[in-house]
């Protein structure tokens, strides 16, 4: 397991980061999004996604935006997809599985805001945990740890 602790960063910082980052992720890998309501979940998961299609020499998509009400909007990349969930909603794994989401996890590349329910669950595909944490109104702390 490797870490990323307690760093405060402003946007161009974040920015930074997820371009680093995108360059280490696969099919199959899960990022799970945890933090307060505004402490920018939404807004690493698009500098994520938007790196992705950079890295794919694909155009970015037109907008990403929280999938907090339809819990999932997917990405299409050139030979997967991204799966972006929002589980703030969700109250029970039977909820998650109407939803096919364990089946999901296997051929995309997953991020999770609001994965409460599940961290303490053995997932067995290597997976990271972003924690932000909001310290003003344009700096987060964040920690990160990956698990493989």
């Amino acid at each position: 397991m490797h870490k990323f602790s307690n760093q405060i960063l402003d946007l161009r910082e974040l920015e930074k980061l997820a371009t680093n980052l995108c360059k280490g992720i696969s099919v199959g890998d899960i990022y799970l999004f945890q933090g307060e309501l505004g402490a920018g979940k939404t807004t690493f998961a698009r500098l994520l996604i938007n790196n992705l299609y950079v890295l794919n020499n694909l155009p970015e998509p037109p907008s990403v935006n929280s999938p907090t009400f339809p819990i999932l909007i997917t990405y299409e990349l050139n030979s997967s997809q991204i799966y972006h969930y929002d589980l703030y909603r969700i109250k029970n794994f039977r909820e998650l599985e109407e939803l096919d989401f364990f089946e999901n996890l296997n051929n995309n590349i997953t991020f999770i805001e609001w994965p409460e329910m599940l961290i303490n669950l053995p997932l067995k595909k290597k997976h990271c945990l972003i924690n932000l944490d909001m310290i003003t109104e344009t700096k987060r702390k964040i920690n990160i740890s990956f698990n493989q």
